[in-house]
């Protein structure tokens, strides 16, 4: 059974090793090494990371109490973070996340989701009527990869 719960201090750490791990094992499948160690680099300051966390304010998915994702939704109806755990991949997480960013989106009166996708990601979002907006590149510590400026109205 998956649980979607409001994010809590003290889940920084947690939530860093699975956007890590999901990075360096499911978008590997659509980056080449040097993209993925620069998009999850090994050293990170974990000072940064967890004030992004705390602003971000995700929802959390849990199963038996193992962290199996997070999403946020911003107030301009951003999603800037996306990210199932590498082991539950294929298991409702997403979509269970997904529902949670609607109903939030609406409970909030929020009219549009848009969000900067993945290759990866970009099948899952599609799936959720998400539409491409454009396709672009980024750089990140050196490394140039493709992602998809992606929205949806509510």
């Amino acid at each position: 059974m998956i649980i979607i719960r409001e994010f809590q201090p003290g889940d920084e750490a947690s939530l860093r090793a699975l956007f890590y791990q999901t990075v360096r094992h499911i978008n590997r499948n659509d980056y080449s090494q040097a993209q993925v160690e620069a998009w999850a680099p090994d050293e990170y300051d974990d000072k940064q990371w967890s004030a992004r966390i705390r602003a971000l304010k995700p929802f959390i998915a849990t199963i038996d109490n193992n962290l199996a994702g997070y999403a946020d939704l911003q107030d301009d109806g951003y999603i800037d973070h996306f990210f199932c755990h590498k082991d539950y991949q294929g298991m409702g997480v997403g979509k269970s996340l997904m529902q949670q960013i609607v109903n939030s989106a609406k409970a909030r009166k929020i009219t549009r989701l848009h969000a900067q996708v993945s290759i990866t990601a970009k099948p899952f979002f599609q799936h959720f009527g998400f539409q491409q907006i454009k396709a672009q590149q980024v750089e990140i510590r050196g490394q140039v990869l493709t992602n998809y400026v992606m929205g949806r109205l509510i």
